[in-house]
């Protein structure tokens, strides 16, 4: 069962994120509320959420500030922000917490199942890595090394599918998970997949851009920090160097396909 802390100084806001879950999730997901980000945090510690839906515009501890105090007692918790206004404003803030994604209102029942999910999926991910990570160091020594490596890369690869887009992933912090030597893991994975950690981590967040950049409303900073990149210039040399073009020059393109096959 999910645990959902869902915090809004606005009732009406909670009531509607609260039923749109319960109709969605049913007894998949446990709600709590919080009408302020003082509540928020120590609702999210004594309750342990698993996923928190955050308003930002909060009077007194403001969503971002909630957030950072919630995840700095309970890192596994996941941040979902809900917000009036486009991410833009919090980018940069927001990606270096780690938000794993946010919801524009008036909120839609889709856009609030598609996150609560892919965040879920997020913990999930971390805690089956986090399950085999205790046996990953018996790896060489093993008589079964090889049925043990296939089961934990394809640990490591589903942990990427869903948590690409945060911006402190590394090999470094994914080969901490699995208590390996750092250099070891970066042997192991380019074994396995037949390229480099960044070089994966990087098609993962160059294919998400390319379908978030469809939107003609979302910024190029925007996009940026919602594949984990937090300098929007940074991403544009890398989007340019892996895809050939700019995210503008890319997005004009994608629009001129669309035009022209309708």
């Amino acid at each position: 069962m999910i645990k959902i802390l869902i915090a809004d100084d606005e009732s009406y806001e909670r009531s509607l994120l609260g039923e749109i879950i319960d109709k969605r999730f049913g007894r998949e997901a446990e709600i709590r509320m919080a009408e302020n980000g003082r509540l928020a945090v120590d609702a999210a510690a004594l309750w342990a959420a698993d996923v928190a839906l955050m308003d930002i515009e909060m009077p007194g501890v403001n969503g971002i500030d909630a957030a950072r105090q919630i995840l700095a007692q309970r890192p596994e918790c996941k941040i979902i922000f809900v917000t009036a206004y486009s991410l833009f404003e919090y980018a940069h803030e927001a990606v270096k917490l780690g938000a794993c994604d946010y919801i524009l209102k008036p909120v839609e029942a889709d856009d609030v199942e598609r996150a609560v999910r892919r965040a879920a999926a997020q913990s999930e991910a971390q805690r089956q890595l986090e399950a085999v990570a205790a046996s990953s160091a018996d790896l060489l020594d093993s008589a079964d090394s090889y049925d043990k490596t296939n089961l934990l890369m394809g640990k490591v690869k589903k942990y990427l599918q869903h948590n690409y887009m945060a911006c402190d992933i590394s090999l470094d912090s994914v080969s901490a998970i699995l208590n390996l030597n750092s250099a070891y893991f970066s042997t192991l994975f380019k074994r396995t997949f037949g390229v480099n950690f960044l070089d994966y981590l990087t098609e993962l967040r160059m294919e998400a851009a390319k379908n978030l950049l469809a939107d003609p409303l979302r910024s190029t900073a925007e996009v940026a920090g919602m594949v984990g990149y937090e300098s929007a210039n940074y991403f544009t040399r890398a989007f340019k160097k892996k895809v050939g073009m700019t995210p503008t020059d890319y997005r004009r393109a994608a629009a001129q396909n669309r035009g022209g096959d309708s």
